[in-house]
């Protein structure tokens, strides 16, 4: 009995896949062009990736046998200032629309659709509109609030004050109580900021990668949350939430040309093609090695009062379409940091100099050029050299020593396990943490996929190389100058200072 299950299984899984594998490069589907399908085998699918002929947007179909099918549209996002518009637009696109007048239609959806997933993201580059559904119906259901939100939303300027900011009475019943500034985002992004550890991350990112939209705080930094207008908000919709500035996901059992068809017919064919740079440059490479020191709130529960300083060592590395390098590189990430017998583990943790490894420590790969940092917080300010010569130390002995073969084989045996392990939303899993980073850069999202060629492929060059992976290290870590020392300790006058701002900010208005 297990056995016909299992047969059954497999010929259903290749009905699905063979629903695809039909269509050849050049074919034309409900107004969009077939430029590639390829067969992954290693996670069971088929991808098809096709080009809408008349706004250029993208679209890449996952055909899976997996009932729970997940659908996304991204947008490439890169504001050059840190008001927060990609973010109070993902808020406000949600609060009614053209064909959806009624306020938040997406919040209605979540009582009355059989959805297993739905959510709206924004990250440093993109912005996003997943969801799964099991259920067909409810999938297109779903689909038409979401493609109605996203290309034809109100923006509505009161629903800009609600979700972005607002000049308001500190109570509404009484006018002669203080201003003071409120709004969905604005004290989202309040809250964020009272952690001492998003202040750290958003500051290595800021001063490791300057010189564009990584500069600046997409979610908004609430200072100059306050300098945003509705007028600009509409703009940046008008530009960034174009098809031309998209890319469509969908994953799953559902036939592909049904999702076509509804995406061209409703919503693409009413727009036409626009020019608009949204690209993300490489940031320029530093002759020399930086320093950034910021502060923050003291921490009244720390175990001692005089270990609250938090200091690591950032790298910039590789352009995240350099796929088998960033492949490489989140190896040596891995062997570096995971594990009690890792190197880093070992050094810096084991001593017992801090009390844990600094915000951001490991391989970061969603952002155009990749990056990784190292070090740790809770250590005395009178350790922080002592903590960088450490680090330094422990990449020189890797070079020296290089990495265990058991621990690099039971990484790559570990990564070959992990694809055959399906989650409960694979399909959404697969996309946010597999495919979207590297396909916002123009990244062909299918090479996200093909784990088994790199592994093989990193294998032949540990082969042909014993020195492959020290070599990579020193080209890296010790020969990189675009590296960022950064430290963060307490200031007994932060929350005054931050008060003292606030005020200032009132003033203005």
């Amino acid at each position: 009995m297990l056995q016909c299950q299992r047969i059954h299984h497999c010929r259903l899984c290749s009905s699905v896949q063979n629903a695809v594998k039909k269509y050849k490069d050049g074919d034309k589907v409900h107004g969009y062009t077939v430029r590639k399908v390829v067969e992954v085998p290693e996670l069971m699918l088929t991808s098809v990736v096709l080009h809408h002929d008349k706004t250029g947007a993208e679209h890449l179909h996952v055909a899976r046998d997996d009932s729970n099918n997940a659908f996304s549209v991204m947008f490439r996002t890169t504001p050059m200032d840190s008001t927060g518009v990609p973010h109070i637009l993902e808020h406000t696109t949600l609060c009614g629309s053209r064909r959806f007048p009624v306020r938040d239609p997406f919040f209605k959806m979540l009582n009355r659709s059989l959805s297993t997933f739905m959510n709206a993201m924004t990250a440093s580059d993109w912005t996003m509109y997943p969801f799964s559904s099991q259920n067909q119906k409810d999938f297109e259901n779903l689909l038409s609030v979401y493609l109605d939100a996203v290309f034809f939303p109100q923006l509505r300027e009161l629903d800009f004050s609600q979700e972005g900011w607002r000049l308001e009475n500190e109570n509404p019943e009484d006018k002669s109580s203080p201003l003071m500034f409120k709004g969905v985002v604005y004290n989202e992004m309040k809250g964020v900021f009272s952690n001492k550890d998003n202040i750290y991350c958003q500051a290595v990112e800021n001063e490791l990668l300057p010189s564009h939209t990584y500069g600046v705080v997409s979610g908004g930094e609430p200072s100059k949350i306050t300098d945003l207008t509705w007028e600009h908000l509409k703009n940046f919709h008008a530009s960034h939430y174009h098809p031309s500035n998209s890319r469509f996901y969908t994953y799953g059992n559902f036939p592909l040309e049904r999702h076509l068809e509804y995406i061209n017919d409703n919503y693409l064919q009413k727009f036409s093609k626009i020019d608009i740079d949204t690209k993300v440059p490489n940031e320029p490479r530093w002759t020399e090695m930086r320093r950034k020191h910021i502060t923050c709130q003291p921490d009244p529960m720390a175990p001692d009062p005089e270990k609250q300083t938090t200091v690591s060592v950032s790298y910039l590395l590789t352009d995240i379409s350099e796929t088998f390098e960033s492949f490489t590189l989140s190896i040596i990430g891995a062997l570096l940091m995971d594990g009690e017998t890792s190197p880093f583990y070992q050094s810096l943790l084991v001593p017992n100099i801090g009390s844990d490894f600094a915000p951001m420590t490991g391989y970061h790969s969603d952002t155009k050029d990749s990056g990784f940092s190292v070090g740790l917080q809770g250590i005395s300010s009178n350790d922080v050299e002592k903590v960088t010569q450490i680090i330094s130390d422990t990449f020189d002995q890797v070079v020296s020593e290089g990495f265990e073969q058991k621990r690099i084989d039971a990484l790559l045996h570990q990564i070959e396990l992990g694809q055959k392990h399906q989650s409960s939303n694979f399909g959404i899993k697969l996309n946010l943490e597999g495919i979207s980073h590297s396909w916002n850069h123009d990244t062909d999202p299918v090479e996200s996929l093909q784990i088994n060629k790199y592994v093989a492929q990193f294998r032949q060059k540990l082969q042909e190389d014993p020195q492959f992976l020290q070599n990579k290290v020193k080209q890296y870590f010790k020969n990189n100058k675009h590296c960022l020392v950064s430290t963060m300790s307490p200031d007994e006058k932060f929350e005054e200072k931050g008060k003292k701002k606030k005020q200032h900010d009132y003033k203005k208005w």
